[in-house]
């Protein structure tokens, strides 16, 4: 076969991601401390950044247009009703499918596409290569575990039901560094709309975490769990506990005579009451506990519905000094001062635009949730509903990787307290009748329902539930019924039969 040189025309698409779109991805996904520090880096590596220093009614009061000094302003965020309708224009995506905004030429003449990096996790120059001055060995130093971390990777295996799942990191939230659970367990339930019932479901199951005595409310808790695990918490070693304060002054003739002991016997309990960890939380060390800040504020309205907000106080205040821009270009000398500026430039606006857009995203993926879960925030947490990724992305016309982003490390403040945006995604259980689809959590409630409902007489098998199910509209698998009772630690019928039975018989006679 001859070898010949010939020319042909060929048309494929491809996804370029440009620095700038890469910018804007990253940026959705930090979380608002993340933010800051990054944005921090770029004040000091850009001069022609600074740091806005108004007043929120200053901002009010500043009209869209540039300000007298030629700086331009990054967009304000005021309270919105969740109902507002809101246009494309004001609500762009994050890009991920928009390339047409990175061929834009950029001040200095450059495009998005060819604009150097300049950013700070890859450095200035060539792209996709660090600087010898920004190589920091300390960013290869793993984090140091924390204990709120070890317990949320244990409740991620140990509970599946959302609604549960939800109350296990509200509880994990309250735990001090000592491992001690702060909060009362009737306020918790009303705070989150739940039953007293599964919360202390909850918390027996937190209090199986590793290290042993964790999420216990007080030091004789404590103790205790520690001991069930050793397999020592005998009726002697019970009583020792329950007057732990005997043992502190020392009485110990009067320990002894409680515990119904000798003494040699009381000395061993005592010794190993000493080998026990009074505060297991602080074997993960004394790293700074960094609270909470929310990135979005919903309230009730008037009318009954919600208003969403962005909480200002995480939002990047930057600007654009243009004076100073205009000032400096006059005195530069070569084609590389005047490069540099046109670069400094491009990259200060647009991570100004990918700011505004990460902040526009929140908000609109913020306020379909609201729309979604308004149950959630009327009546609690056994009225989620059952909502995906896709879901919102298809209601807000935007990607569910886009959306996935917006919801890590992004945390919701309403009525029932401070929760994660991923955790208003339950599954789904198909309706009969082809209707709504039903949550997990609504199912597994109406489960414990019939459960508790019954009689020695009586007793539901998961067959005679899942036709009760399907009676109420309910299309569920018996497998799925008995994973869910499995998950609620409910035993199966033949248990619950005997169980009944033999608290009967004592009645009986």
């Amino acid at each position: 076969m001859a070898l010949s040189q010939k020319l042909e025309i060929r048309q494929s698409q491809a996804l370029v991601m440009t620095p700038q779109l890469m910018q804007a991805i990253k940026l959705l996904q930090l979380s608002n401390l993340d933010l800051a520090a990054y944005v921090d880096n770029e004040l000091e590596r850009n001069p022609l950044l600074e740091r806005s220093a108004e007043t929120e009614a200053d901002a009010d009061r500043r009209a869209p247009e540039r300000t007298d000094s030629g700086q331009e302003p990054v967009s304000d965020w005021a309270e919105r009703p969740v109902d507002a309708p809101t246009s494309a224009a004001d609500q762009p995506d994050s890009g991920e499918g928009d390339s047409n905004a990175d061929d834009e030429p950029a001040p200095g003449g450059h495009t998005a596409a060819d604009a150097p990096l300049g950013y700070a996790e890859w450095g200035t120059g060539t792209p996709m290569r660090r600087d010898d001055g920004d190589y920091n060995l300390e960013a290869f130093v793993s984090a140091e575990r924390t204990l709120a971390d070890h317990l949320a990777e244990q409740l991620a295996l140990a509970i599946t039901d959302p609604g549960r799942r939800m109350i296990g990191q509200y509880l994990i939230d309250l735990v001090d560094e000592a491992g001690y659970l702060t909060a009362d367990l009737a306020t918790v339930a009303e705070k989150l709309g739940a039953s007293i019932g599964d919360v202390e479901t909850v918390l027996a199951t937190l209090q199986q975490f590793d290290p042993a005595g964790v999420c216990a409310r007080s030091l004789t808790e404590c103790l205790a769990i520690q001991l069930r695990e050793r397999n020592r918490f005998d009726p002697a070693m019970q009583m020792l506990i329950e007057h732990i304060d005997l043992l502190a002054k020392r009485e110990l003739a009067a320990l002894r005579k409680l515990c119904a002991v000798s003494e040699e016997d009381l000395a061993d309990m005592i010794a190993e009451v000493r080998q026990l960890n009074p505060k297991p939380g602080l074997a993960f060390g004394s790293t700074l506990v960094q609270p909470i800040v929310p990135d979005v504020f919903v309230r009730p309205a008037p009318d009954g519905s919600f208003i969403v907000e962005l909480n200002s106080d995480t939002l990047p205040k930057v600007l654009v000094n243009q004076s100073y821009y205009t000032h400096v270009t006059k005195s530069v000398k070569n084609d590389k001062e005047k490069s540099y500026l046109a670069d400094c430039l491009q990259t200060a606006t647009w991570l100004i635009r990918a700011l505004d857009q990460r902040a526009k995203t929140i908000l609109k993926v913020s306020e379909e949730i609201v729309r979604q879960q308004d149950g959630f925030f009327v009546r609690g947490v056994q009225h989620l509903r059952p909502l995906n990724l896709k879901t919102v992305a298809d209601a807000i016309g935007m990607h569910e990787s886009t959306v996935s982003r917006v919801t890590a490390n992004k945390y919701m403040a309403t009525n029932r307290g401070i929760f994660e945006l991923k955790y208003f995604f339950t599954s789904a259980i198909a309706s009969t009748d082809g209707g709504d689809a039903h949550s997990a959590e609504a199912v597994r409630h109406r489960i414990k329902q019939l459960i508790d409902a019954e009689t020695s007489d009586d007793i539901l098998s998961d067959d005679t539930i899942v036709e009760r199910l399907k009676a109420a509209g309910i299309d569920i698998a018996r497998r799925t019924v008995a994973k869910y009772r499995e998950a609620m630690r409910i035993p199966s019928s033949v248990q619950r039969r005997r169980e009944k039975q033999l608290a009967s018989e004592p009645a009986a006679h």
